[in-house]
């Protein structure tokens, strides 16, 4: 009997190898084959494959609180009140704890449904399995609220620092230099300055260590964006006041001012500023430029001068007046010492202009020991979109409280460098696109709120695919599809788990959903929160089989 020939081109695809996937071989390997020396932790990485979030329970009842997410141990979990005044801790039992309650479930299906009485017990009692509340601290008062998308964990995960913001009352408007500390200060918030203040929680005990009030300014606290803390050092950026405060956290998790850079860049500089001042004189009357915008102004210069070319010196004199504009409006700690500050015109950082990334902006590289201006870029300029595509992960600061730096970036990881080709490619070809717009989409990006990225395996791209429209490595609410989100193992292309975050409920077309995701650091255990116009719903996602 003959045996049929296949056509030529089948002939020339190889078939794929897909490697073993079962648990058991990987364990025995493990034992036989000794990684590669600094390879362990990738290799144990691997094992996520094999345990992962297959079961869904959708529309959990919680308690009445904005959930938040995890501290770095995984350890806790924090929550702010309904009506954001204190601040709740719950103890994460464990992914496993679920395993008596789900024993009625059909983990074949992948998510609970029905209305049966059992699956109404389970969204009733499921939240109380997994959590155990610790504590519950009051920490705004007298029309304070807290901002329940700003907290920041230290590095030995023993703190969370919180903030809370109130609105100033109109009978009570503040004097004009408490307004205007500073010939810097902006003008555009004068009836939106807010009072603030930052407190640091133990997690074990729910105590407050300390407290820092920032009177009559801004600090946009919404995902980070105006405090940074790069280990034990925190940044808090004033935009009102046009003042960066840093301070040192201390191991009983206490405040320590260290420096206040913006109208003085030194410790002693007021001290030697005062010897020249005769008698009293209004800091916000100062005909003087203060001292960082006095060295972002040296180094433009200075940069105009390097070139030797008369045209670019008189570009700078004749844009020297935009310069002297200029307003902080963003920053990061880059690590202990440095400092990327991005500066915008004061429409731009008043928000008074519809899309704020396409105006002209600058990134400062600051020393803040030498106080020397180390950079100064364009947000078109590709040397510095290099830098951040090929170090995005020195940007994020996504690991600094793990042994081992799993991140998953555009530096680190050929999945992720893809999508960022794929993205950028696609600003080039669209409409009104460009080079030069790409680019300045690009570096919209910075500079990076800090704890905005999860650790998470199930979002490591090196270990599953799927799609980035809907979940990804950055901690921001999506847009809600109607269908599953699928992940496929990235070594065989298999389908591994389905996240469902849809209730299967009509909604209105006009409608806008949008679903907020909150991973454990290493365990198979995810919360999505989803958002109906004003409606919240809570899916737990987990680990659940039958033995």
């Amino acid at each position: 009997m003959s045996v049929p020939t296949l056509p030529p081109l089948e002939q020339d695809i190889p078939h794929r190898k897909i490697p073993p996937q079962s648990v058991v071989l990987r364990l025995r390997e493990r034992e036989t084959f000794s990684a590669r020396p600094g390879t362990h932790f990738h290799v144990a990485r691997q094992f996520y494959k094999n345990v992962f979030p297959n079961f869904t329970v959708t529309n959990v009842e919680k308690p009445p609180c904005y959930l938040r997410k995890f501290s770095p141990s995984g350890k806790y979990f924090i929550a702010f009140s309904l009506d954001q005044t204190s601040l709740e801790i719950y103890e994460f039992k464990g992914s496993d704890t679920a395993g008596d309650l789900l024993r009625d479930a059909n983990s074949e299906q992948h998510v609970l449904t029905g209305s049966e009485r059992f699956v109404q017990d389970i969204r009733l009692n499921i939240f109380n399995t997994f959590f155990t509340k610790k504590s519950s601290t009051i920490l705004a008062r007298s029309g304070e609220q807290l901002n329940r998308e700003c907290s920041l964990f230290t590095c030995d995960g023993k703190y969370v620092i919180v903030g809370a913001a109130k609105d100033l009352h109109e009978a009570r408007h503040p004097l004009t230099s408490n307004l205007f500390r500073n010939n810097e200060a902006i003008t555009g918030f004068r009836n939106h300055v807010e009072t603030y203040t930052l407190s640091v929680v133990e997690l074990a005990t729910g105590r407050v260590t300390d407290s820092k009030v920032f009177l009559h300014d801004k600090i946009f606290l919404s995902h980070n964006q105006g405090i940074y803390l790069y280990k034990s050092t925190l940044a808090v950026l004033c935009v009102q006041q046009q003042s960066i405060h840093i301070f040192q956290m201390t191991d009983e998790g206490t405040f320590l001012e260290v420096r206040t850079i913006g109208r003085f860049c030194h410790e002693d500089d007021y001290l030697v500023h005062q010897l020249g001042v005769r008698g009293p004189q209004q800091a916000y009357k100062e005909q003087t430029i203060n001292s960082l915008k006095h060295r972002l102004l040296v180094h433009l210069y200075r940069m105009a001068v390097s070139s030797g070319e008369a045209y670019t010196l008189r570009r700078f004199y004749q844009y020297f007046d935009h310069f002297l504009g200029l307003r902080m409006w963003k920053m990061q700690l880059l690590d202990e010492h440095h400092l990327l500050i991005k500066y915008a015109s004061e429409d731009v950082v008043t928000l008074q202009i519809q899309d704020p990334n396409s105006q002209p902006s600058f990134f400062m590289v600051y020393n803040m020991q030498t106080t020397q201006v180390l950079g100064v870029f364009e947000n078109t300029s590709d040397e510095l979109a290099q830098l951040f595509e090929n170090f995005c992960d020195m940007f994020r600061n996504a690991s600094l409280y793990y042994e081992v730096d799993f991140g998953c970036s555009s530096s680190s990881n050929s999945h992720a460098r893809q999508i960022q080709q794929r993205f950028r490619q696609t600003i080039v070809n669209a409409k009104f696109g460009g080079h030069l717009e790409a680019t300045r989409r690009v570096l919209s990006q910075l500079p990076i709120s800090a704890q905005s990225y999860t650790s998470s395996p199930y979002v490591d791209l090196s270990l599953y695919s799927y799609d980035d429209k809907w979940v990804s490595v950055l901690e921001r609410p999506k847009n809600c599809g109607d269908h599953p989100i699928r992940f496929y193992c990235r070594d065989s292309g298999l389908l591994h788990f389905k996240i469902f975050t849809s209730h299967h409920r009509v909604q209105p077309s006009s409608s806008k959903r949008l679903v907020a995701f909150v991973f454990h650091p290493f365990e198979p255990f995810a919360i999505s929160i989803q958002r109906t116009n004003q409606a919240y719903m809570v899916n737990f996602h987990l680990r659940h089989t039958v033995t």
